[in-house]
């Protein structure tokens, strides 16, 4: 396993090793110990989410204001344009963001970290997405960016329309927003 750090130090690209043939490959998407050794880090997962999405559906930018989670994340299907968004007031980085490719192709796991708003594109047809999260899921403490907040000025790569769920489509900007200290 690799740990690559973003331009948000904190965002980690991880990159598990995949071992291949002509009958096709094995690789374990997470092991407690290997995770430690390349990230430093040693989350307690408490819940695994598992979501399907048509193409041009933006799911997002959420987050937790209470209860944060910590958020591994990998497609299993299908591509999506993944994106974090520092939201911590007194970082060096508030308001940047992170945008990487997560595939069933590539492999590829981000880490979102406490502090970040989290979201995505799918590109593909459909893709699905499973996330290992450090914190239960709590509607009453979940808040969400605006996805096209001129501040924030996400490049997503759309081909046509986003799809949005009602409560995305009256997500507040950043400037509006509940945000970490």
């Amino acid at each position: 396993m690799l740990a690559t750090r973003t331009v948000i130090p904190e965002v980690l690209l991880i990159e598990p090793k995949i071992f291949g043939d002509d009958r096709g490959f094995f690789f374990e998407s997470f092991n407690a110990r290997t995770f430690e050794q390349v990230t430093g880090l040693r989350p307690n997962f408490v819940q695994d989410n598992h979501s399907k999405s048509s193409k041009n559906v933006i799911r997002g930018l959420h987050y937790q204001i209470r209860q944060p989670q910590e958020k591994l994340v990998r497609v299993v299907e299908g591509e999506v344009f993944d994106v974090v968004i520092d939201i911590r007031k007194s970082s060096p980085t508030f308001g940047k963001w992170v945008g990487v490719y997560l595939s069933a192709e590539n492999k590829k796991q981000l880490w979102v970290p406490k502090g970040f708003a989290h979201g995505f594109l799918v590109v593909s047809e459909t893709a699905q997405l499973l996330y290992k999260t450090t914190d239960y899921y709590a509607p009453e403490y979940e808040r969400s960016l605006l996805w096209n907040d001129p501040a924030l000025g996400i490049t997503w790569p759309l081909s046509g329309e986003p799809r949005l769920s009602p409560k995305d489509v009256v997500a507040r900007p950043l400037s509006e927003a509940e945000v970490f200290v």
